[in-house]
């Protein structure tokens, strides 16, 4: 019997791993390896906010077309961080409309004079669009903030060649009802109140629309003929793991490529060749969750190896792939991974802190995952943006299970709701999907955050993008995050998972505490009832102020975010033996927003600072969480401290 299930899946993982939608163009994370070399180009750059009227300046005199020096005053700005809170010109932390970027490259001989070397730029988040130029040529345009794109400019800096090249980068931070996360330009012509031409950028999200180069950006090269793209499945037949991949090459149509799999030793595991194809790993081991298995987040690597003849040569291109092997399923009332039931016990979180706004920095996110591991999380979800590449990788490294969100947040118009955003909104899933769909600790894909999924275009709208974002990738489930009554919501019959957000005793009843238990009850109960599928509470929590204590527990008092969160808990601890799989806080830390009365230098909902240092509350989850892992954690018993362990980290 057993046999006979290998053999099915050896025929059957090429047209499986093939039944995704294909999608023009790979997104392989560049990684260094004998082919492949990158040039990190952070630093200072060159930066101007444009400030005329219309904003336009930059473009009627094409400041692109030489140093932008040369047409006026410029500011040292740090790459990669947002540009707003980094000088002390208020004008400059507000400002919606065009800033340019640039920065000159010292390039190395071999990539201007080797034609056989294939030369690209990337940048791995601009927030919102972004034009790039290299000396002056257009190369590249991007709509989206969170995610990376690409230009090929290997003509460009090997014609000469040139020892160097200035590359520019024109970005709008303008939100729209139809971009992603969208938003309205509000004008005030009232001139006895405004000035003349004032106007705002009003949003229907909660945390500041931070701009600007907010992750890497880099130069690598790969030969002219390269691996274009990997997919790759896993699925486990007892203890043998399966391992179907899928491998697009450009540059060549006449090629060989040979694949080996290698276990955390470095010790060839199975070898195969050819485009597609299946690995059968005896003995596997399986990628699990923090907590929920003594060695957690086992990772094999996938060398791929593509040779071919290029002008009367060989050529070689090498990459390397992580890969966990673990299955994904969701029942009516569990979610499996591994075929054990897993628990979300995590947090939402934001790419937010002091100075840097959104912009990425190492010591920063190792801080944050001690965090997450002292905590006891064994999940979060990226509210509500795709978070850096880097985030995913040590996600997968260190077992911390990840619900991926879309820019989706704030669709609360019906004008967000029609064919124009919807194709947008496509799209993005379709290069979210590209990024992220080797990551094993991606487990299910978020489409939106709080959508007015109760409006009449919600229905068509969500059923279109679900399907689509199945159709990319089969494998994990997809939901979105609701605060719509279960009643009249017209987009959860199309998730796997309800991801419901709810602030009892917060946003009403105020300082009430006793109503959130039958609050919540009933919330479940309805939801339940209604759709029959699992449910994770992916919000809850309360503003508190640290330092402020006030009992019997008062709003904003540290002793009243833990009231709350323990009535919560207990209504949790009763439904989680039935069909609630997961309880995410909101928030993991103190982020930015805009200024409101409501909002005191931001939002204050996080168990720890936006410095980092943990509130009451957090003292409180950590003895629930790591007792919630003693409990679920399947079939192994939990250590309370776990090393790290001593795999390198590679790019």
């Amino acid at each position: 019997m057993r046999l006979a299930s290998l053999e099915l899946w050896a025929a059957l993982a090429p047209l499986l791993c093939g039944c995704a939608l294909a999608l023009p163009g790979g997104l392989l994370y560049p990684r260094e390896s004998p082919s492949r070399e990158r040039k990190d180009l952070g630093g200072l750059w060159s930066f101007r906010a444009d400030l005329s009227d219309g904003r336009r300046r930059g473009f009627e005199e094409q400041w692109y077309r030489r140093p932008l020096r040369e047409s006026g005053p410029t500011l040292d700005m740090p790459v990669p961080s947002s540009f707003n809170d980094v000088g002390q010109d208020g004008q400059l932390r507000h400002f919606i409309g065009w800033v340019w970027y640039e920065r000159e490259v010292t390039l190395p001989q071999r990539w201007t004079q080797d034609p056989s070397t294939r030369v690209v730029l990337r940048i791995g988040s601009a927030h919102y669009y972004a034009i790039v130029w290299v000396n002056g040529v257009h190369v590249a345009e991007h709509e989206g903030g969170h995610l990376p794109f690409e230009a090929d400019i290997s003509k460009l800096v090997q014609s000469g060649p040139l020892d160097s090249c200035r590359i520019t980068i024109a970005i709008n931070n303008t939100l729209t009802p139809h971009t992603l996360p969208p938003g309205t330009i509000r004008y005030q012509n009232d001139a006895s109140k405004y000035p003349k031409g004032y106007f705002v950028q009003d949003i229907n999200f909660d945390f500041f629309n931070y701009a600007g180069l907010h992750r890497p950006v880099l130069l690598y090269t790969t030969p002219t003929a390269y691996i274009d793209d990997i997919t790759v499945n896993t699925d486990v037949d007892r203890d043998t793991g399966l391992v179907s991949y899928q491998i697009s090459v450009q540059g060549s149509e006449h090629f060989e490529l040979e694949v080996r799999l290698m276990d955390e030793d470095g010790k060839v595991v199975v070898q195969g060749s050819g485009a597609q194809g299946l690995l059968l790993v005896p003995a596997a081991h399986l990628w699990w969750p923090y907590l929920m298995h003594e060695h957690p987040a086992y990772l094999y690597s996938l060398e791929v190896r593509m040779t071919t003849q290029a002008a009367g040569r060989p050529v070689s291109d090498f990459y390397v792939l992580p890969v966990g092997i673990r299955t994904v399923r969701v029942t009516h009332n569990q979610f499996l991974i591994n075929e054990q039931p897993f628990y979300f016990h995590g947090v939402n979180k934001h790419e937010d802190s002091d100075i840097r706004g959104k912009g990425f920095d190492w010591p920063l996110l190792v801080k944050d995952f001690n965090l997450l591991r002292w905590l006891g999380a064994n999940s979060f979800r990226t509210s509500h943006y795709p978070y850096a590449e880097e985030v995913m990788q040590l996600c997968d490294r260190y077992g911390i299970v990840v619900i991926d969100e879309c820019p989706g947040v704030g669709i609360v118009l019906s004008q967000s709701l029609g064919n124009e955003s919807l194709q947008h909104h496509l799209e993005v899933m379709e290069e979210l999907v590209r990024r992220d769909k080797n990551h094993p600790a991606v487990v299910m894909w978020s489409v939106a955050n709080e959508p007015a999924s109760n409006l009449e275009p919600a229905g068509y709208y969500f059923k279109t993008l679900i399907t689509h974002t199945k159709a990319l990738d089969p494998s994990r489930p997809v939901t979105f995050v609701t605060n719509s009554n279960y009643a009249t919501d017209r987009g959860v019959p199309y998730v796997d998972v309800i991801c419901v957000n709810s602030y009892f005793s917060w946003y009403h009843d105020f300082g009430h505490l006793e109503v959130i238990q039958p609050q919540l009850q009933t919330q479940f109960e309805s939801w339940y009832k209604t759709y029959q599928k699992p449910i994770i509470q992916s919000e809850y929590g309360a503003e508190t102020i640290p330092g402020f204590h006030e009992d019997p527990p008062l709003m904003f008092s540290e002793e009243y975010q833990k009231g709350l969160l323990q009535q919560y808990h207990l209504v949790l601890d009763q439904k989680r033996k039935e069909y609630v799989v997961g309880e995410l806080i909101w928030n993991f830390a103190d982020f930015m927003t805009n200024q409101s009365p409501t909002r005191a230098i931001g939002n204050r909902k996080g168990i720890f600072t936006r410095q980092r240092q943990p509130k009451s509350a957090a003292f409180l989850l950590r003895d629930r969480y790591w007792k919630l892992a003693n409990e679920t954690g399947s079939h192994h018993s939990v250590p309370e401290l776990q090393s790290f362990g001593t795999r390198p980290f590679t790019f």
